[in-house]
């Protein structure tokens, strides 16, 4: 993936099996939350190729990819019931922007169904701002699993919670991941978390250098380890120096 000629990622061959949980971790610019752009297809790549289950990836966002990010992606003046509701409401009646009748009562039934999985079903008449930030992250994380993604792609979905409510959310995601089966790309600055959650870990990072022009090479996979969740995070200055590609 080239921006106007310069380079942000090179040399990616990458496959994944459905199910997996892969985090992603790398120094700040090296094209972590570019790749999540391609494979949500708000980015085309500049060479290559996407495949999902043996089909070329669609040139544009579909119902089966979900993405959460750091900021909570939600309407301020709607409750979180209706938060979710309006996203099904604009996909299934997209003149109108509303639904009736049996349309609305199972579309209702589905949003009761997410925010008893996600734990807000006593908060579903609260607005986003009368809810703490890990509330407000799990209702960005409803919006994304109303439409039972296959891939749900997570960009630092919980750099901005404290230690505890962090802990809280590594829990609550490991459920839903272990109920649905879904495969995760989760990109995150914490390495101690990206050890905790996944069962793959790929690290980014510039592995080819040109003093006279730092931007001739992009970022690739530097690292790409199989985890189990025993494994203990090694020095992040282990993982981001090294200029061998495993």
């Amino acid at each position: 993936m080239s921006y106007e000629g310069t380079p942000v990622i090179e040399r990616v061959n990458l496959s994944v099996e459905s199910g997996s949980f892969c985090t992603i971790v790398g120094p700040s610019g090296c094209g972590k939350s570019t790749f999540l752009r391609l494979l949500l297809s708000q980015e085309q790549p500049t060479q290559g190729r996407i495949w999902i289950d043996d089909e070329l990836l669609p040139p544009e966002p579909t119902p089966d990819r979900g993405i959460v990010f750091q900021r909570y992606s939600v309407f301020p003046h709607l409750t979180v019931e209706d938060n979710l509701l309006i996203a099904q409401e604009f996909e299934q009646a997209p003149l109108t922007g509303r639904l009736f009748g049996i349309e609305r009562r199972q579309a209702r039934l589905a949003v009761e169904q997410t925010l008893d999985t996600i734990g807000l079903a006593a908060a579903r008449d609260r607005f986003p701002a009368q809810l703490s930030g890990g509330m407000q992250q799990r209702l960005a994380i409803a919006q994304a699993l109303l439409k039972r993604p296959q891939l749900l792609l997570l960009d630092e979905p919980f750099g901005a919670l404290d230690p505890g409510v962090r802990a809280d959310m590594h829990e609550l995601l490991l459920g839903l991941w272990e109920e649905t089966g879904m495969t995760i790309f989760m990109v995150t600055h914490d390495i101690n978390e990206a050890f905790k959650l996944a069962t793959r870990l790929l690290v980014f990072d510039k592995w080819r250098h040109d003093p006279h022009d730092p931007s001739a090479f992009g970022a690739t996979i530097t690292y790409d380890l199989p985890l189990s969740r025993t494994d203990q995070a090694p020095d992040a200055k282990e993982l981001f120096n090294s200029n061998t590609t495993h």
